[in-house]
């Protein structure tokens, strides 16, 4: 029996960066006891995608009109215009099929709008076919001091580049740290039929309570009234119905992708 193939594919293309880990469902371990033990919804959410670290420690900073940049080995700060990881491109050059070599991403870059910075992650990544991925912050952790990020969906199925995002930079005149080690951003697989403007526009409504069906309501029992009638209840129920459908095995994400695809209006 062949091994299911991967839904993303991770290419580290700075030496030494970190490649990305499986996302933490406690959140790095700041999700509080009870909310990691009995709200699956929140550790589901937390651990959905992949955690991915900066590929060396470095500094921004903004004074309100110029941003500035520094890294082990500069022996100040420079102002950022478009900035490459130090002796990158070198290495790209020595490595890129002939033609390609004077093509290395840019680590950092300054965009027009004021106080924002894009940011390369080191890494390129490709995706199984209809499959996007999702670039956020970390999902249910405090927001990091001094910047955060903008999301991005990049269609890694078709388009084969640097993984970065967009940072908006939230304070002047000091240093924003980032550092190798910690995560500093959340990459999520997501179908592309979850997005599609014929799928979201195709939403169906329930007006009011006087609309609910027999079906509404006795689904609303089941996952409401009865637990609280039941004087055995224990607290985490849904968590563990949750992590039950999870070691059951769900549908491979070809059937994920198909289902998605049977939602879609006719024609669209």
């Amino acid at each position: 029996m062949s091994a299911t193939p991967a839904l993303v594919t991770f290419y580290r293309m700075i030496p030494d960066a970190s490649l990305p880990e499986r996302a933490d469902r406690s959140g790095l371990g700041s999700l509080p006891t009870r909310a990691y033990r009995y709200c699956d919804a929140v550790t589901t959410a937390a651990g959905f995608g992949w955690h991915v670290a900066p590929p060396v420690d470095f500094d921004l900073l903004w004074d309100g009109r110029q941003i500035w940049w520094h890294t082990a080995g500069l022996p100040d700060w420079l102002p950022l215009g478009a900035a490459q990881f130090p002796h990158f491109a070198e290495h790209f050059k020595n490595s890129a099929p002939p033609g390609m070599g004077d093509y290395a991403p840019p680590f950092l870059t300054a965009l027009q709008e004021p106080g924002v910075v894009q940011v390369w992650t080191g890494l390129a990544a490709r995706t199984a076919p209809g499959w996007s991925l999702l670039l956020r912050d970390l999902v249910n952790l405090p927001a990091a001091p001094g910047f955060e990020a903008y999301e991005g969906m990049v269609e890694t199925d078709r388009w084969f580049g640097p993984l970065f995002t967009n940072l908006r930079l939230t304070r002047t005149d000091s240093a924003i740290s980032f550092r190798a080690g910690e995560p500093f951003l959340q990459v999520q697989p997501i179908p592309q039929a979850a997005y599609a403007e014929a799928l979201l526009n195709n939403a169906g409504m329930v007006g009011g309570l006087e609309e609910f069906s027999a079906e509404d309501w006795a689904g609303y029992h089941a996952a409401i009234v009865a637990p609280s009638q039941d004087p055995a209840a224990q607290p985490g129920r849904y968590a563990v119905e949750g992590r039950k459908r999870r070691k059951a095995g769900g549908c491979p994400f070809a059937a994920a992708m198909a289902l998605g695809r049977a939602m879609l209006p006719a024609g669209a």
